[in-house]
């Protein structure tokens, strides 16, 4: 496994398992899965209603607590200092832990602010180790760096293929922010895994579309957290250490890229109304 350094010399595996969208009741056993293969970093959120479960699978694993690497985030309604002061306590406590690794701002609406200073407060307790961000375009970032007193580590935001963050990214490295993605597959989305260009590439390695976009990425520095239910699935993600891509299939792939969002813009007004409304 290769790491990242974040800003506070905190070590971050650069390879994770996400489990968004994973239901509740499945959780566990898909955890237990990863950890079998060899994840030790997994991400999670309170808004996906499956902390107990990651929770539950490190605590059954028998493997100490100190070699998990947990990501949780703040979700919108959990918004303002003393609503995300409880929300932490409580993904605490689902999570079954003394400390969470990296917490997150989910999104960057309600009291973002409020919100920050309760994640500065728990870190300073000792109750997590990194504190960061989600989905900040790099005005946003911008203003949050120069007004808290503990610097985000991370800003994790759909980073794939078609959506490089290519000038996103450069601001995240002058403000000293780790870059990881949601996404890197781009949900299947334009065909992802019949994409011409990683399937010709990924086969010079006899690696897949899937490995190949993962390799993409992980070369770039941006931390990865795929997600799968399928254990064959989660091993073939994992395995992407094996190769490097040449300098010249690197550019390649970065052609490839749309420079905008597969899914959603938080500069469209209708999406910003939908999401703030999910805070109420």
């Amino acid at each position: 496994m290769d790491y990242v350094t974040l800003n506070n010399g905190v070590k971050m595996p650069i390879l994770g398992y996400g489990v968004y969208q994973v239901d509740a009741a499945e959780c566990e056993r898909c955890v237990r899965d990863a950890i079998s293969v060899g994840y030790r970093s997994i991400d999670t959120a309170q808004a996906y209603g499956n902390e107990e479960g990651v929770g539950a699978a490190v605590a059954k694993s028998g493997i100490p607590r100190e070699e998990f690497f947990l990501t949780s985030k703040i979700w919108i309604s959990n918004g303002g200092y003393e609503k995300a002061k409880a929300s932490i306590d409580d993904s605490l406590k689902k999570l079954g832990t003394d400390y969470i690794d990296l917490m997150l701002i989910h999104q960057p609406f309600n009291d973002y602010y409020g919100t920050y200073r309760a994640m500065e407060e728990a870190y300073k307790a000792g109750k997590l180790r990194a504190i960061g961000v989600s989905n900040f375009y790099p005005d946003r970032l911008i203003d949050l760096c120069h007004f808290v007193e503990v610097p985000p580590a991370v800003n994790q935001v759909e980073t794939h293929i078609f959506q490089q963050q290519t000038e996103a990214h450069e601001i995240m490295k002058k403000y000293d922010v780790q870059i990881e993605s949601w996404g890197p597959f781009a949900e299947g989305r334009k065909d992802f895994f019949n994409n011409p260009v990683l399937q010709e590439i990924g086969a010079q390695y006899h690696k897949s579309v899937a490995q190949t976009a993962l390799r993409f990425l992980i070369q770039k520095g941006i931390v990865v957290i795929p997600k799968s239910t399928h254990k064959e699935r989660m091993e073939e993600n994992f395995n992407v250490f094996d190769f490097t891509l040449s300098a010249a299939d690197m550019v390649t792939i970065s052609k490839l890229n749309e420079g905008e969002s597969a899914f959603f813009s938080h500069y469209d007004p209708a999406t910003v109304e939908f999401l703030t409304s999910l805070g109420r």
